[in-house]
């Protein structure tokens, strides 16, 4: 799938989409790649001499991939998309520095009324380096209805 293609599936647009292609993809599970750069904005200054990718980062790619796997779940709410509402268990193994390309995996845990709970892992060289349960919700970021997306108010 191209960038054009995802980028009909989720709203994220350089430099924030951190997903360059889609390997496989089912109803329940998708396997994506991203190849990181040493001019991408959020490894310049990080760690200046031996720049990393950072973990917040990683999680995004999965929080993305995990996007792209529900854009299904969202296409009868037109301008809806899904939004993170909570990780938990985040664990990061190993480093991912400017030139890794990593393999990012979201699987589709389960759904309860318009919350979808994922786990999402990363992999270099096919080995993890980061892993974390998510949760989302398909939410219109352009409607105003003073709840926040997983439904709480504030």
């Amino acid at each position: 799938m191209s960038a054009k293609e995802i980028e009909q599936l989720i709203p994220h647009r350089p430099p924030m989409r951190l997903i360059d292609e889609i390997v496989s993809r089912s109803d329940t599970e998708i396997v994506c790649r991203k190849t990181f750069g040493a001019d991408d904005f959020f490894v310049q200054g990080h760690f200046p001499e031996n720049p990393i990718v950072p973990g917040i980062i990683q999680c995004e790619c999965c929080l993305q991939a995990g996007a792209i796997l529900l854009a299904e779940q969202s296409k009868g709410q037109p301008g809806s998309v899904p939004v993170a509402t909570r990780m938990d268990s985040v664990r990061f193994k190993r480093m991912v520095r400017p030139g890794d390309t990593v393999e990012i995996h979201a699987t589709l845990n389960e759904q309860v009324s318009n919350a979808f709970y994922l786990t999402g892992k990363m992999t270099l060289d096919g080995k993890l380096t980061a892993r974390l349960d998510f949760a989302c919700s398909v939410a219109n970021p352009n409607q105003n209805t003073g709840a926040q997306a997983g439904g709480r108010s504030s």
